[in-house]
């Protein structure tokens, strides 16, 4: 039951996807453990150059000889005005003034154009280092570039909060799909309508897509342990991706303050919030959040949001203040545990198989 065709193609043990986390949690211990229990390990690339990802690529070659994956954000047209930013920043402000932040209104904005470019070359680095398997959020890339995937033997994967985009992905190309329930934490993957219309619980999302494509599902969206993993596969997925069961790991390159902040939350204190980045994503509810409630209609897009606020975050967690952080985390956060990657993945297997047995 937990060997399939998915574990098969992607030449994995068990059916665990560790989900691709950017902005340093996916360390190269953390990726390398993960693949070496018998999951996937999977580098959150969205905010890496190409340089550096490269060098994350041939770092975790020497620590692994199992497979691994990378994640890569597809870069979405984005317009920003120049009054969109003088707002955005007249609120963020008195929040810069409580951390004692120089006010600036000089921000070097992202370019669609360099953001597109970086892509292209990501995926000319995972090529080149001949990575297995790439995976995306935010959209599926052109065609060309899928084919040039496609060309080098790379197994592809989408991410879906809809059977929508399910469909989507399948008919793209793509060899596995994400679907990403609700519940999950960190950004939501969907690209055809607002994130507010693609709000599906994984329960719910699960089935409906089953039914709708050939392709294997991988469930994703608050899964914790043996019991959410075999639920998954009840209902018609697969495999899980897990991202807060891994985020709280020894190995993970979350930050400390962000790990206790998950270890000491409830279900309850989870929001979904466009204020940090532009883009609607889960996490811990705090004082940025609450004060930037009011505005976040005018808030621009991501990832122009994500610069803005972006000198904010790291001040808040140099100053190891969770008040003005990103706390990312999923619905789930009681049953977070900080413990080894490897202890992880035992415990998860032991109870879903204990699950079979009964």
């Amino acid at each position: 039951m937990l060997n399939n065709e998915m574990t098969e193609r992607l030449k994995i043990k068990y059916p665990i996807i560790q989900a691709p986390m950017a902005g340093g949690v996916t360390t190269s211990k953390l990726v390398a453990e993960v693949s070496n229990g018998g999951g996937l390990g999977m580098i959150g690339a969205g905010y890496m150059t190409p340089v550096q990802l490269r060098e994350q690529i041939r770092e975790i070659k020497q620590l692994t000889t199992f497979p691994f994956g990378v994640n890569l954000f597809v870069p979405n047209e984005f317009k920003v005005s120049e009054n969109e930013m003088k707002s955005a920043n007249q609120f963020l402000n008195p929040i810069r003034q409580q951390l004692n932040l120089h006010q600036s209104d000089n921000f070097k904005l992202p370019n669609f154009n360099d953001v597109l470019e970086k892509f292209i070359e990501q995926i000319k680095v995972v090529i080149e280092e001949k990575v297995p398997i790439c995976s995306f959020t935010f959209g599926i890339p052109s065609k060309n570039l899928i084919a040039e995937l496609k060309q080098s033997n790379i197994i592809l994967m989408g991410t879906a909060t809809t059977v929508e985009e399910a469909v989507e992905n399948e008919k793209a190309g793509m060899d596995i799909v994400v679907a990403q329930g609700s519940e999950a934490g960190g950004h939501r993957g969907n690209f055809i309508n607002r994130s507010q219309d693609s709000l599906i619980g994984l329960m719910s999302l699960i089935p409906q897509v089953a039914d709708k494509v050939s392709i294997p599902v991988v469930a994703a969206g608050g899964i914790m342990d043996g019991r959410g993993l075999m639920a998954s596969i009840c209902l018609g997925a697969m495999g899980v991706q897990m991202g807060t069961a891994f985020l709280t790991c020894v190995e993970s390159g979350a930050h400390k303050v962000h790990k206790d902040a998950i270890l000491h939350s409830n279900e309850d204190q989870m929001v979904l919030t466009r204020s940090f980045s532009g883009k609607s994503a889960r996490g811990i509810k705090n004082q940025f959040i609450l004060e930037m409630q009011k505005h976040e209609t005018l808030l621009p897009d991501f990832p122009v949001q994500n610069t803005l606020t972006q000198d904010i975050r790291k001040t808040s967690a140099a100053q190891n203040n969770q008040e003005f952080m990103s706390l990312w985390s999923g619905q789930s956060p009681s049953l977070a545990k900080s413990q080894t990657v490897e202890s992880l993945i035992k415990n998860i297997i032991s109870e879903a198989n204990g699950l079979i047995l009964r």
